[in-house]
Parts: structure tokens; C-alpha cells; sequence
């Protein structure tokens, strides 16, 4: 483990560019996510199924904040010109 100390300003300019901002939740896990719930798999399910497999806690509400982005993807879809 590394521990790296970012200074702080009063205006939020300043910006490290040595390693990659934090984020809290891999785009890996995110991905698989959003696709097993298009498949119908409820969000108390895939927290549980995320914590068996890898360890990582989800709780549904973050589960259902990530799957979110399918709401656009899925009105795309049913507004779609059928040929």
C-alpha cells in the first residue's frame, strides 16, 4: 500500500496528474452490473452475488444508482423504428 497525501485548495483548482482520480467502484464490476440487471436479476441479488464472488460490498441502492444508466439505453429501444 502507498500512501499519497493530495494537498487541498480553497478553489478546487489544483489537480495531480501522476495517478488516476479515486473512484469508489471498478468499471469492470459496474459493467457486469448493468448487464445482469438487463437480464432481470434484482438488485438485492446482484449485491449478494458481487460480495460471493469478489468481496466487494455493494448495497442495492448502489446497485440500482449503476443500473441507472440502462434508463436511456432502454427508452432508445422502445422508441426504435420497427422495419
Amino acid at each position: 500500500p502507498i500512501e499519497v497525501q493530495v494537498p487541498r485548495d480553497r478553489n478546487g483548482q489544483f489537480h495531480q496528474h501522476t495517478l488516476p482520480d479515486y473512484k469508489q467502484h471498478s468499471d469492470i464490476l459496474e459493467s457486469m452490473i448493468i448487464k445482469l440487471y438487463s437480464k432481470g436479476v434484482t438488485t438485492r441479488e446482484i449485491a449478494d452475488l458481487i460480495e460471493k464472488m469478489y468481496g466487494s460490498h455493494y448495497s442495492p441502492a448502489q446497485v440500482s444508482n449503476i443500473s441507472k444508466q440502462m434508463i436511456p439505453k432502454v427508452e432508445a429501444y422502445h422508441k426504435r423504428k420497427l422495419a
